[in-house]
Order: structure tokens, then sequence, then C-alpha cells
């Protein structure tokens, strides 16, 4: 190691079966007395926020829901968020959901105690003031935003997502239970788990990884490569679950600190513009992108293989790297997820403004193991298509 370096992560992180029996108890170490939960309307109608509710009106704890998430949601819907928790006078914002209602509600606190707009804040450490607290509870084992310092949200008018960056957005406290997973379908347990994957992969390879993040990365790989297909196959096994979401977490925590390349940056520009689920988008690019990386680090693309307990004893470093990329398209075919942009309806004529699309990410194109020209952006997506 030959530079200073920073980790961050939540104070505070509670995570297993039945952890969400302890929201009341986390509430109450915060000192919240006007809760604002913030979902979208597919959790309340899963029933999976109920049992929070009940304990709250059981403990007599003041609460409001605010359902009004969408999928990728647009930075407006922060503004709508924002309004209801200063009418209900709300002093805890609880995120409770997948990555949508997560980044709303985390938007949500900090736009509460800092003037202005959303859009001002886009970028790296412009927010000047701390939040309110926020308890997070992701339903899905993919995003990891309950301990990242990072808010995405769609810009429709540049049809681009955006981000906040800022350590003002870490959750006061992340709270996991692998039973609100075990009843997600087939397509989101695929597209959010390999979402988490990527995440590790690209901090182990970003060139902002330090020996912490390479340790927190290669165990969230090894945790989902070995579960997901379980976890796509057979939703209630518990332990695959429980497997996912831990994977999911440590690789949130890796890439809160050591940042996504170029994988994330190939995947806003077509999600934004054509409306590709997020996992779904990252997956589509995944392999393409990781082929143009492996030269720019070999010895880490090979460790991904060991990560995934594949055969790679007799093999170099360049064969290590190819087989991780195998072992990467082995799986999207394992758990159904689309493997071409056409199936979208994305062609060659839309290849020259998305490759424009990707060389604005330079806050994800500066972690990229290898530097990246726009002719080379058109390439990887024609790859893809």
């Amino acid at each position: 190691m030959n530079r200073v370096t920073v980790f961050r992560t939540p104070p505070r992180i509670v995570m297993g079966p039945g952890a969400l029996n302890q929201l009341v108890d986390e509430i109450r170490q915060l000192n919240g007395k006007r809760i604002l939960f913030v979902t979208d309307k597919g959790v309340l109608a899963a029933g999976l926020l109920a049992p929070a509710l009940k304990a709250l009106e059981d403990s007599r704890v003041e609460h409001a829901v605010f359902d009004g998430v969408e999928p990728d949601p647009r930075y407006e819907i922060v503004s709508d968020c924002v309004r209801m928790a200063a009418e209900e006078k709300a002093d805890l914002i609880i995120g409770f959901g997948g990555g949508s209602p997560i980044d709303i509600a985390k938007a949500t606190a900090i736009m509460a105690t800092n003037e202005g707009s959303v859009a001002d804040f886009f970028g790296i450490d412009r927010v000047p003031n701390q939040g309110l607290p926020t308890i997070i509870v992701p339903t899905t084992a993919g995003t990891g935003s309950e301990v990242t310092p990072i808010v995405i949200l769609s810009d429709e008018g540049e049809k681009l997502k955006k981000g906040i960056v800022t350590s003002h957005l870490f959750p006061s406290v992340a709270l996991l239970d692998p039973e609100l997973t075990l009843a997600l379908p087939q397509e989101i347990t695929a597209a959010t788990g390999m979402d988490a994957l990527i995440h590790a992969i690209e901090a182990y390879t970003s060139v902002n990884a330090t020996g912490m993040t390479d340790t927190l990365a290669f165990r969230a790989m090894t945790l989902i490569y070995h579960n997901i297909r379980t976890a796509y196959a057979n939703g209630h096994n518990l332990e695959a679950r429980s497997a996912m979401m831990e994977g999911s977490l440590l690789a949130g925590m890796a890439f809160a600190n050591a940042g996504v390349t170029a994988v994330h940056a190939f995947a806003y520009p077509i999600g934004a513009e054509f409306h590709i689920p997020h996992g779904i988008a990252n997956t589509l690019m995944l392999p393409h992108v990781m082929r143009f990386n492996l030269l720019g680090n070999l010895s880490k693309f090979a460790d991904i293989s060991e990560a995934f307990d594949l055969p790679v004893e007799d093999l170099d470093d360049l064969g290590g790297a190819e087989m991780s990329v195998e072992a990467i398209e082995r799986l999207a075919l394992d758990l159904r997820v689309p493997g071409h942009l056409s199936e979208f309806g994305i062609g060659e004529k839309d290849l020259p403004v998305l490759a424009e699309g990707v060389m604005k990410a330079t806050r994800l194109l500066a972690n990229n193991p290898r530097i990246m020209s726009l002719k080379d952006a058109e390439e990887i997506y024609r790859a893809a298509l």
C-alpha cells in the first residue's frame, strides 16, 4: 500500500433472520418520535411492511408511509417525499424496499436539512449538512445501498442517471433480515443478485481498491457465486438467502470505498434511455466490459476465478482471467437474464449517443482498470448487441 486511504461504513449493522423484530429498539436508540417509511406500492402489496407497521402501532410510535417511489426514480420524486416528511414532522426516515425506495429515503433525509433542490447536490461532496437519521431495511439482496454514501436518481431531461455522493448519506442503521427476501420472484432474485456480484467484481478490480476492500469483495464474490443459483431455483432456502444478503452487504461496503467502474458507466445510459432494470443492464454489459478490462489487471481478474473456486491451477493469469468471463456468461444463462441489447430495441443507430453517455460518467471511468475512449465504448456496446 503506497497511499493513505480512508474506509467508511455505517456505524451500526444489524443482520440475521428475524432482525426486523429489532426495528422498534433501533428507533428508540436513535430517539425517533415521528417516523416516515419510504417504500413502494409493490412492497406494500406483498405485505412485507405490515409486521413493521404493526410493531410501531403496538409500541405507540407515530408513523406515516410514503409509497410513491417508482422504479429507477426521477429525482423529482424526492421533493414529494420531502414535502410529506415536513408535513408529518418526521424526525427519522426508514427506507424499506429495494434500491429505489432506499435511494429516495436517503435523499429525503439530506434534503430535509439542506436548502436547495436535489439537482444542486449531484456530484461528490456537495451536501453541506448532515441529514435526518435513517434506518435502511433492504428487501432484496442486491444494491448494497444500506451501507453506501451514494444515491442514484434519474434525470429524464438529460436521459441519464446521476449520483449524489457524500458521507452524509451513510445510514444510521442498516437492518438486514433475509426472511424479507424469501418470496422474491425469480427474475428479481437474478437481477438484484447479479447487481451485487457486479459490485464486488468492480470494487475488486477498481484502481482504488485496497487490501480491506479486496477482502470484502473477494468474500462477497464467493458467497454470491455459490448461492445465487440456489436462491434463484428455490427462493425459500433461507441459508442461500442469508448468504446472498451477506454477500450484497459486503459488496456494498467494498464499493462504497473502492468505487464501481465501467460496467455501471455502460448500464446507466441504457437504463435511463430504454428503461432497462438496473441489475439487468449491468449483467448485459458485464462480460463485454470485463473482456475489455482484462489487460488492465490480469491477476485481479484471474483472482475472480479463484473466488468462484474454478479449476485454475494449471492456468496463467490470462487463462484464469478469461475463465472468469466465461463463468459469468454461464451464470447469466442459468439465471435467464437477457443477453443482448437488441432484446430491448437497441440497435446500431443508438450506439453513438449511448457511448457519449458512457464518457460522461467520469466519476466511474476514473476507477476503471483500463483507460477507455469513445471508440472503445461504441465497440463494447456493439459487442453486446
